[in-house]
């Protein structure tokens, strides 16, 4: 069967703190009933300084879902490295990893915006060295001894549950990210589907004398929505994946590649573009058949402020309806 994930960015149209405390909690309790039902996988994100709530501390709900649950794995895609400190994100990795017994999974990129670096205090122009620095400095810090870090010799503990290290993947659509990986011998996540950029990272490895690989998202990558009338559905409530649709491609230039980024700009045009899917689970069995055992079913329960009893409703169905069917 594909690869089942649900992703979790809490975005909220209209956040107040009682709604985003009841869309946090429900994104919790659903990951815990994902995890007993066999789901793989809990995707989130990092951004700042939005208005609408969307994920700024994924860390911190990486570890209440590993709290709440025993063996679904968690993937950061992706985290904003340069705007973490080095010392205290290899501390935060280790432990989370600790927690997770190995479940943690993290993509660094370098982010897109500049307002999140200015409000963080870090200069945008100077992220590539930001990033070499955080990157080099966990690497160092998780092997446990003491090591050289702004000219004083610094060790970091714990050490992680996963060694070497926690999984660490080079998020990105740029050579210089493929570069980046090679070079440190970490695998590639590109931000879309681009065969000529795991080209130039596996030619770069070779320069290097490295090793890796790379995660390349399918040639489609659909948000996925359960519902048993789609058309009913659409209607009441595409708005909310419009919001996040519209939200997305607003923060994104022309020369950056996004597997879900859209160019739609009213609900219909967005369900016909179908980077967002509203689907009946009969719908949903066949993209898990379409995608095959490489391939990946991403459901977005809570996508743009959905309602939380929608999203509910959504993820039984997938639950009760389609899972069984794929794992058999």
């Amino acid at each position: 069967m594909p690869v089942t994930v649900l992703r979790f960015n809490l975005v909220d149209p209209a956040p107040t703190p009682t709604a985003l405390s009841a869309r946090y909690r429900a994104a919790v309790e659903m990951a815990a009933f994902a995890d007993d039902r066999g789901v793989s996988m809990i995707q989130t994100e990092e951004h700042h300084a939005t208005g609408n709530g969307w994920m700024p501390s994924p860390l911190t709900f990486a570890g209440a879902v590993f709290g709440a649950t025993r063996r679904i794995g968690v993937t950061v895609s992706a985290l904003i490295t340069p705007l973490h400190d080095p010392l205290r994100l290899a501390e935060d990795l280790a432990c989370l990893d600790l927690l997770g017994n190995g479940r943690l999974v993290t993509v660094a990129g370098l982010g897109y915006r500049p307002e999140e670096y200015a409000a963080h205090g870090k200069d945008w122009h100077r992220r590539g060295a930001l990033q070499d620095e955080v990157l080099e400095t966990l690497l160092s810090a998780w092997t446990g001894e003491p090591f050289t870090y702004q000219g004083r010799t610094v060790r970091v503990t714990p050490q992680p549950y996963t060694q070497p290290h926690p999984l660490l993947l080079i998020g990105g659509s740029s050579r210089a990210a493929a570069r980046r990986a090679a070079r440190l011998g970490l695998p590639l996540f590109p931000s879309a589907h681009l065969p000529e950029l795991e080209a130039y990272y596996h030619a770069k490895r070779a320069e290097f004398g490295t090793e890796g690989w790379v995660l390349l998202p399918p040639a489609r990558t659909s948000l996925l929505h359960l519902s048993e009338d789609p058309d009913r559905t659409w209607a009441e409530y595409g708005r909310h994946l419009l919001h996040e649709a519209r939200t997305y491609a607003s923060w994104q230039s022309a020369d950056i590649h996004s597997a879900v980024r859209s160019a739609a700009n009213d609900v219909e045009a967005l369900r016909e573009e179908g980077v967002y899917r509203i689907v009946t689970p009969d719908e949903c069995v066949r993209l898990a058949h379409e995608a095959g055992a490489q391939g990946s079913l991403i459901m977005h329960p809570l996508c743009g402020g959905m309602p939380v009893d929608e999203g509910w409703r959504s993820l039984h169905l997938f639950a009760e309806r389609v899972l069984p069917r794929i794992k058999d």
